[in-house]
């Protein structure tokens, strides 16, 4: 889910300064009452509204190394999973799992198919029951 933007957050903060309740600035702006709470709790410690980082680690293959992500799947385009994670380790001495080469590859827009399907006229035509078999 996305943060609410800073000035529905200032505005709410605002509700409350002039004498709102929280249940009342959560039913004006439709979000609940724990909400208008939390940001005025926010407002009172730090000064500010905005959202806090988001839990977790950073990625290890940061945004600004798409580019040369990018690079090595032009270079290789059809190279496995394993042959992706050995030439990325070679190239920033960073050892990635399959699971990260995956999600990375994903993120940027990769697809593992390397050439189109046979177009539906094409393709063969299933044999129907009782069809080409032999006659007792």
């Amino acid at each position: 889910m996305q943060a609410y933007p800073i000035e529905l957050r200032e505005r709410i903060i605002k509700c409350v300064a002039e004498g709102w309740s929280a249940e009342e600035a959560a039913e004006l702006f439709g979000i609940s009452a724990a909400t208008v709470r939390r940001y005025v709790a926010r407002q009172r410690t730090t000064g500010s509204v905005a959202p806090g980082q988001s839990p977790g680690r950073p990625r290890l293959v940061p945004c600004s190394e798409e580019a040369a992500l990018r690079a090595q799947l032009a270079a290789s385009p059809a190279a496995t999973l394993e042959e992706r994670q050995r030439e990325w380790r070679q190239a920033h001495t960073i050892t990635l799992s399959l699971a990260t080469v995956y999600r990375t590859l994903a993120r940027v827009g990769w697809s593992r198919k390397t050439r189109p399907s046979m177009p539906a006229s094409k393709m063969p035509l299933p044999a129907r029951s009782g069809e080409n078999m032999p006659s007792t």
